[in-house]
């Protein structure tokens, strides 16, 4: 593993410096929007404007890569979101913040393009996988330890919103003094709605359910816990315990999920998913319940996003996996967008803790239209699945497309190891 990291431990840095910004700031929006007022509405709004342009940049960077070439737009994109990080604390208005998480939405899409594109290049088909656990492991540790960042200063100024745009900056430089020239992105036209319906009913409803879910965690978890009445660091713990949940359960879910039938362990990630909504629910006035049904949500839902990529692998063939992630990226941003929408209504309408039932009734949803396609589908024999693919709700279509091929490569390479095998006792029994 120590001779795969010493050719990307450059990006990885970066990467974590990049995501104890950007973690600091999605914080903090909760924060200091209650600080001046904001309505849970409002914030909503405010949260949802960051999918917007994430989906945009998702679909023009590699416009602009061809254009000008990975290092500018990689150096653009970087200037225009720390500069955005400390417009916030300058300008407290909730339309002005909704542009500004529009711009850092797009700026974000596109460096994780650029980044995951060098990535990919960096990878041989023997490390792509443990590349890109690293990438995923960077990315979460990044943000668990921006919430630690969030309790050394105070969200009523402009100094944590400093810190964080200072940290975004000094991201580039691991990244632009180290990196090589990489080939141009080609990522395939994301296949349209109809055709991910028609190919996996579940794969698609599933996932476009989970980005409301995992948009609502990130984006509303500090104002529902302003709102709940928690100190700064107990928000921050609780941010923490979110991605915490997703680092400790990503592995057995994934061991599972190359063992037994996806779609029942989609019902019942979800169903557990559920429950802890219900112990959030519960946990007015216990911080240790409340950090309890932070981590098993957590921990429920970045898990089930890789779920869903690898369940809906399994019925297309190689060439269509290109088109089918991107229109899963696609489809996964729209409910992110959506999501913290209604989650911000319910809030505003029934008081903070809606936040729980809200996401309680999205799980309950997802596991029940996993019920509904066992009995429309038989499911796929484990022998012909594809390995679960290690990525996080974060990344851009490039590492999606890497991990599905990495995928591929990695199930065929099992089924050559086993098939010999098989052979040999057949023929030992024959013999006997």
């Amino acid at each position: 593993m120590t001779k795969v990291l010493s050719g990307v431990w450059p990006l990885l840095l970066g990467i974590l410096l990049i995501m104890l910004g950007n973690g600091m700031h999605f914080t903090l929006i909760g924060l200091r929007g209650d600080i001046e007022g904001f309505s849970a509405a409002s914030l909503a709004i405010v949260t949802s404007g960051y999918f917007v342009g994430f989906l945009s940049g998702a679909r023009l960077t590699p416009l602009m890569i061809k254009r000008v070439g990975h290092v500018r737009v990689f150096a653009a994109l970087g200037s225009f979101m720390s500069a955005g990080l400390i417009t916030f604390p300058l300008l407290t208005d909730p339309w002005v913040w909704t542009l500004l998480r529009v711009l850092i939405g797009f700026c974000m899409s596109g460096i994780y393009v650029t980044a995951e594109s060098w990535l990919n290049y960096s990878a041989t088909n023997n490390t792509r996988g443990k590349v890109l656990s690293a990438y995923m492991i960077a990315q979460t540790l990044g943000i668990i330890g921006a919430q630690g960042l969030l309790t050394l200063g105070d969200a009523g100024t402009s100094a944590l919103f400093i810190v964080a745009s200072i940290l975004v900056s000094v991201s580039f430089a691991p990244i632009l003094l180290s990196v090589t020239p990489a080939p141009v992105v080609e990522m395939a036209r994301p296949m349209r709605l109809r055709e991910l319906l028609a190919t996996s009913p579940l794969g698609t409803v599933g996932i476009f359910l989970l980005g409301s879910i995992y948009a609502t965690q990130a984006g509303m978890g500090a104002v529902f816990g302003t709102q709940a009445g928690l100190s700064t660091t107990q928000i921050a713990l609780f941010i923490a315990m979110l991605f915490t949940g997703a680092l400790i359960f990503q592995y057995p879910i994934g061991w599972l999920s190359d063992r037994m039938d996806r779609r029942k362990l989609i019902f019942l990630i979800a169903a557990l998913g559920a429950s802890s909504c219900i112990l959030g629910w519960f946990s007015a006035g216990d911080t240790r319940l409340l950090m309890l049904s932070a981590c098993l949500a957590g921990g429920m839902t970045t898990p089930l996003y890789a779920l869903f990529l690898a369940y809906t692998n399994d019925t297309l063939t190689p060439d269509e996996m290109p088109a089918a992630s991107g229109g899963l990226v696609f489809t996964f941003g729209l409910g992110a967008i959506l999501g913290p929408l209604i989650t911000g209504w319910a809030m505003q309408s029934f008081g903070a803790f809606a936040f729980w039932p809200t996401l309680g009734a999205t799980f309950i949803a997802i596991a029940l239209f996993a019920l509904y396609r066992m009995t429309q589908r038989a499911s796929v024999p484990l022998a012909d699945t594809e390995s679960y693919l290690s990525v996080i709700p974060t990344t851009s279509p490039v590492a999606v497309e890497a991990a599905g091929t990495w995928a591929v490569e990695h199930a065929e390479a099992e089924r050559d190891e086993t098939t010999p095998r098989s052979d040999e006792a057949s023929r030992h029994e024959s013999g006997s």
